[in-house]
């Protein structure tokens, strides 16, 4: 089980020293980071945050590797102006933090990117990724938004939305053996939920050897022996986009 005193490991690991190559723009009420193709699409991915909100630079890099694949990547701030959290934050406060941040209360911002999305960038095709606590909207967006063809959870929190599995959309769950939040028996009840009541195309995958936050968190080049199943994660997602986007 998750540590107590450190409920969420979000920020283990190195943040990158990134800057981003799209631009922050105002979408309505939210802002929003976002990055395009050089060659126009009709593909687009709304990247969900994780705690440490929409300007981490981890995420940036994500979203700006999506663009690389030839995706408009917009990763607005779900948080809506409230403060993401910090590492130097006090982890005895973070459940009291967590219940002002309701990932299942998000439906009025997806509904205003994807509106800017087809009208301001030509989308058509519209997916979604989200890490950890973003992870775990994905889950619920895939539940109930007929708007969005298909999503990837990255090590998205089970607990959530773990009563609900009867998903809309094709979904590719990604979770870490050694994850100290997501517990492996966690990962097989989801699992057994969706064999018993998922009518569309799902996946689970675990990878080996790996904590919390893997994909946008940690540093290859620090971690070594962790570079194969990071760039293993990252492509896996972009695989499974593709299909379905």
């Amino acid at each position: 089980m998750a540590n107590e005193s450190r409920p969420c490991p979000c920020d283990i690991g190195d943040r990158f020293d990134y800057g981003g190559r799209g631009q922050e723009v105002q979408i309505e009420h939210i802002k929003a980071y976002i990055c395009k193709p050089p060659v126009s699409t009709d593909k687009a991915v709304i990247v969900i945050h994780d705690i440490f909100g929409w300007q981490l630079p981890n995420t940036r890099y994500v979203a700006d590797m999506l663009t690389t694949n030839g995706y408009v990547a917009i990763c607005p701030d779900f948080f809506v102006g409230q403060e993401a959290w910090k590492p130097s934050n006090d982890w005895a406060s973070f459940d009291e933090w967590r219940k002002t941040r309701d990932a299942s209360k998000i439906d009025k911002e997806v509904d205003v990117v994807l509106k800017y999305l087809r009208e301001q960038c030509g989308a058509e095709k519209i997916g979604v990724i989200g890490f950890c606590w973003g992870g775990a909207a994905v889950q619920h967006l895939m539940l109930k938004n007929p708007q969005l063809k298909t999503g990837v959870s990255l090590y998205g929190v089970i607990r959530f939305f773990e009563d609900r599995s009867s998903l809309l959309h094709p979904t590719f769950f990604i979770f870490a053996e050694k994850d100290e939040v997501i517990p492996l028996e966690e990962v097989t009840r989801l699992e057994q939920k969706l064999k018993e009541n998922c009518k569309v195309e799902y996946k689970v995958k675990i990878y080996p050897g790996q904590t919390h936050g893997f994909v946008h968190r940690k540093r290859e080049d620090i971690n070594p022996q962790d570079k194969p199943y990071i760039e293993e994660g990252r492509k896996d997602m972009i695989n499974w986009l593709n299909k379905y986007l």
